[in-house]
């Protein structure tokens, strides 16, 4: 075509610059726009990819988004005559005469309902364009097959399948009566965010090819310079990843010209013509592989792909470990799990799919889409912007309060790692993410934020709100399982600091008194710390610090002396009585449980000083041998 052969040319004269670079995206853009529905679609995503395309290159192909050549208008009113059986002027009594904004599959008028008065959007289908995007799937499905013959691209990438599952979508989105279903079903979801603006469906005026919503006024996200675009942007993230890892019910189509401010700063989400399903397992198991990422458990992440389908499940992992070690560590650097760029760890990905039996199955790559779609757009008003950074404090939410046994052993795992030991930072990393959670989740207006925590908790004042909010999750209903969780860990913690205090009182007293903990009943009922209890005494102390508030200070706190550390820690008691009141009777019944079972073990300390000393420590051995 002429825009290759001016590609081609360019290289030969070395021909490059601002001027040429803008001449040639605004060529591709024609050609992608003469090519039709499915290569706009495809140019729309690239058009938010600043990791991709320079900044002139993405203002050319961001006019795929909503500048796309309209059709006839007198096409688009006939085509309402037949799909709603009325003429339009019956319909609505304003109706713009020309389009406001042509897309790659419709164009939509601005109206008025004669019913009711209220404004409306009405999107008219393109004159064939079913035929159109059938013909374009047939022959990328006819590819596929020839490409199942290619012997190293057979067993990693199904082709044909991937063809099948955008079909069933692409189809799925031609038909407006789905389109209205779905915008009706994602309003119901989405209705206890009031920061979130899912325009009102009038399925009474949509058919296959006509659909008919409410007229929303505002400018795109990725466009707007108002102050609250990043809030709206982390509000855009929960929604997704509520929609992707919550109710399964996923927006698969979130490029810029569906994601608009309101004046009201509010996040409209427009379009729902493209949707995808996630069951219940593909949920879990790409939850568990965000914990294994995590934890850079790469063996797990290789089980965790067999899985999501992502390794064929007679596939040994073992000798996949060493690449996706190679290429997660060279995500991983430089900030952890929590700065990977998705869209880069993605094409890493698909690198070792030609050494290794690694596919990307059908159902996972709109989500890849959508992701990287959403990445880009947040990029372009944040440039450090981290995707899995932003979905940590949903992943410490799900793991922190959803009851399903696989997300109780994720939540487990990430307290204990694989080796079982208790690790209070990364429980204080998550109950961090959980309050930043709910402060997204409040900025969006989310309707059960006051079931976790009160609104002077939740407030953004540095770390003792946060650990307030911490506290008050805790002992909400909400907690009730992570309390159970950490009932273990809680007497484990209370007997061995409890140890600590007294041996360390003994080891200070004089004289013959000194010498008791060298008695054998006595070092029986207050055995010296182990090696792993000594880990429990900083992990418990980690968790008083951060419970009793950062810089309070067990010790001292930083400058002031003991006295000013002892007054702020005072003042940090203080701060917490209204939440101590508000779950008084959960702090009792949790104090009764760690109390009973203190009691279980000082009973059988006792009794096992009694055995020594009736039966002696060897005989006792003996016995119990």
């Amino acid at each position: 075509s002429g825009f290759f052969s001016k590609l081609a040319l360019d290289f030969v004269l070395r021909r490059s610059g601002p001027d040429i670079e803008v001449q040639r995206a605004a060529d591709l853009r024609e050609l992608v726009t003469s090519l039709g529905p499915f290569y706009i679609k495809i140019g729309q995503a690239l058009s938010i990819r600043p990791d991709i395309l320079p900044p002139r290159s993405m203002v050319e192909l961001q006019k795929l988004c909503d500048k796309v050549p309209s059709f006839d208008s007198k096409i688009a009113m006939q085509t309402i005559r037949d799909e709603l059986g009325q003429d339009p002027t019956e319909l609505y009594s304003e109706l713009t005469a020309e389009p406001i904004a042509a897309a790659s599959l419709g164009q939509v008028y601005k109206g008025k309902l004669r019913s009711t008065g209220e404004e409306v959007a009405v999107k008219v289908q393109r004159p064939y364009v079913l035929e159109t995007v059938s013909l374009d799937l047939h022959l990328f499905r006819e590819l596929g097959l020839l490409l199942r013959n290619v012997p190293f691209l057979k067993d990693r990438t199904d082709v044909v399948a991937l063809v099948d599952e955008f079909a069933g979508r692409f189809y799925d989105e031609l038909d407006y009566n789905l389109e209205c279903e779905n915008g009706l079903r994602i309003a119901e979801h989405m209705k206890e965010l009031p920061k979130v603006k899912i325009p009102k469906n009038y399925p009474e005026y949509t058919a296959r090819r006509v659909h008919t919503a409410e007229w929303v006024y505002g400018e795109k996200l990725a466009q707007s310079t108002a102050d609250d675009v990043g809030e709206l942007v982390n509000v855009g993230v929960v929604t997704y990843l509520t929609q992707l890892l919550g109710e399964g019910f996923f927006h698969a189509d979130p490029h810029p010209g569906n994601m608009i401010r309101t004046p009201e700063g509010q996040l409209c989400i427009l379009d729902f013509g493209l949707m995808t399903e996630i069951t219940d397992d593909q949920k879990f198991g790409m939850i568990e592989a965000i914990v294994h990422l995590i934890n850079r458990d790469y063996k797990d992440i290789g089980d965790d792909f067999k899985k999501l389908d992502f390794i064929p499940k007679n596939v040994d992992v073992q000798p996949i470990v060493p690449a996706l070690t190679r290429v997660f560590d060279a995500a991983l650097a430089g900030g952890g799990a929590k700065s990977i760029n998705f869209n880069e760890l993605a094409s890493d990905l698909a690198e070792i799919t030609f050494e290794y039996p690694f596919r990307i199955p059908p159902y996972f790559a709109l989500v890849i889409r959508a992701i990287g779609v959403l990445e880009g757009i947040a990029l372009v008003a944040n440039p450090g912007f981290a995707i899995v950074d932003e979905a940590y404090p949903y992943i410490s939410q799900r793991l922190l309060t959803d009851e399903s046994p696989r997300l109780r052993e994720a939540l487990r795992y990430m307290v204990y790692g694989r080796d079982g030991v208790f690790d209070a930072e990364r429980l204080i990393d998550l109950l961090i993410a959980f309050e930043d959670f709910d402060v997204v989740r409040r900025s969006a207006g989310y309707g059960e934020a006051e079931n976790l925590a009160s609104s002077g908790a939740m407030a953004v004042q540095g770390d003792a709100n946060r650990v307030n909010a911490a506290l008050e999750f805790f002992f909400s209903r909400e907690g009730e399982f992570f309390r159970e969780f950490l009932v273990d860990e809680t007497v484990k913690s209370v007997d061995v600091l409890s140890r600590t205090a007294l041996l360390s009182l003994l080891d200070g007293v004089p004289g013959p008194l000194g010498r008791l903990q060298r008695l054998a009943t006595v070092s029986t009922l207050v055995p010296k710390l182990t090696k792993e209890e000594e880990v429990t005494v900083r992990s418990t102390r980690a968790l008083l610090e951060f419970f009793l508030d950062r810089g309070a200070g067990l010790e001292g706190g930083a400058g002031g002396g003991a006295d000013g550390g002892q007054a702020r820690l005072q003042q940090r008691v203080r701060s917490l009585l209204p939440v101590f009141n508000k779950y008084s009777g959960a702090m009792r019944d949790f104090g009764i449980k760690i109390s009973t079972r203190l009691i279980d073990v000082a009973q059988g300390r006792i009794l096992e000083a009694t055995l020594d000393a009736v039966l002696g420590p060897r005989k006792q051995a003996q016995t119990r041998a």
